[in-house]
């Protein structure tokens, strides 16, 4: 399998006060494209830097980031920007939807921001929509829509430009047992059948046992990186 996201030896290193702060020391990971991989650990772990890190939200000190081939740093602010539209989706605890716009219109704006035609941008998000059994919502604003709908919409305009890798930050942490188990089951469904690529930082132990692969920080370095086969249903 190519790897859809390749880390290799990132630090990261902030200064707090006359104290120096390592949040992630010395990180490798390789998330194979169709992977499904949780990272977990306790809070301060390191675990959202290396996600900020691995999204081009912040520059590590040291060490490097591949998506799908190419350098996430080392290159132009602008030239990041164009690799992080291209080909990451992202999910958010908080949903992070527009208020003002409807859910069609939400899901259309990444492809908007990468060039697409206004008609194919929207014939594009009602499919994504569709995919995520939300066609009967595509008009209704977020106030509009329940928590568990609002994240659907948010995982229909992760994937539909059709991302290298979704990168998830506690994505059902705002839901309820109920709303949060059919979340998940949604991601599983893309990654089984659409082959969609997943990497989701969680606190949630039920969550992590959805994915393929569980990787645990402590203290800025992963301790442990495991594989668990999942009972899939022909």
């Amino acid at each position: 399998m190519t790897g859809a996201l390749v880390a290799k030896a990132l630090w990261k290193l902030y200064q707090a006060g006359e104290s120096v702060v390592e949040a992630v020391r010395g990180v490798d990971l390789t998330v194979d494209s169709g992977d499904m991989v949780a990272v977990m650990g306790p809070s301060g772990c390191g675990k959202t830097t290396l996600l900020n890190i691995l999204s081009g939200i912040d520059e590590p000190s040291s060490g490097g980031v591949m998506v799908k081939g190419l350098p996430l740093y080392g290159v132009s602010d602008n030239r990041r920007t164009d690799l992080r539209a291209e080909h990451f989706g992202f999910i958010f605890q908080d949903f992070n939807l527009l208020p003002v716009l409807s859910a069609v219109e939400n899901v259309e704006l990444p492809l908007l921001l990468l060039g697409t035609s206004p008609s194919e941008a929207r014939q594009q998000a009602l499919q994504s929509l569709s995919e995520v059994g939300l066609s009967d919502r595509a008009e209704h604003r977020p106030a509009e829509l329940s928590g568990g709908q609002q994240q659907r919409v948010a995982v229909a305009r992760a994937i539909v430009h059709r991302p290298s890798i979704i990168l998830c930050d506690e994505p059902t942490g705002n839901l309820d047992t109920t709303t949060s188990t059919e979340v998940m089951e949604l991601l599983t469904k893309m990654n089984r059948t659409m082959g969609t690529t997943f990497l989701i930082v969680t606190h949630d132990s039920n969550v992590a046992e959805q994915c393929q692969r569980t990787v645990t920080m402590m203290d800025g370095k992963i301790v442990s990186d495991h594989r668990s086969p999942i009972t899939q249903e022909e």
